[in-house]
């Protein structure tokens, strides 16, 4: 009977994607201008709103994928770097280089994407290979929406 009522036994660490945390240096390098278009999705695994979100945005990663740079940032706490996110990650299907961001200060990161940006969650950002944010959009993203922008700014 206790059998039973045991959590079914979590997978392997080695089997979960790998999440990278990440500091306030290092996230300012990711979002430097480059070669392509990037995306970026801010979230986390408490975010109701983000997880409902998810789904679409793993399919518009895949959907894209090679034409655009897709990472998400996570806004988790440290202790889910290696639980909590990559769980999820797996459950998702997603790919997608993925990060978790840990700064001393969040008004100064959230700054540093948009001064416009409360920091309210999900927040989904692309920027232009000359590093321009041709798209900002806090809430839930609609997928058409998103993918309008990206075929737009792609031309």
């Amino acid at each position: 009977v206790d059998a039973q009522r045991r959590p079914p036994p979590k997978p392997p660490a080695a089997d979960l994607p790998k999440v990278t945390k990440i500091d306030q240096a290092r996230y300012a390098q990711l979002i430097k201008p480059g070669a392509k278009h990037l995306l970026i999705n801010f979230w986390a695994t408490w975010c109701v709103p983000c997880r409902e979100e998810f789904p679409d945005l793993v399919n518009i990663g895949n959907e894209y994928k090679g034409k655009i740079d897709f990472i998400t940032i996570s806004l988790d706490f440290e202790e889910e770097l290696k639980t909590g996110v990559p769980q999820f990650l797996k459950e998702m299907k997603a790919d997608m280089p993925t990060y978790l961001l840990i700064t001393p200060d969040e008004s100064a990161a959230i700054g540093m994407i948009s001064k416009e940006w409360g920091g309210g969650l999900p927040l989904t950002v692309l920027f232009s290979p000359s590093g321009e944010r041709v798209f900002f959009h806090q809430g839930v993203v609609k997928p058409a929406e998103l993918k309008a922008a990206i075929d737009k700014s792609l031309q």
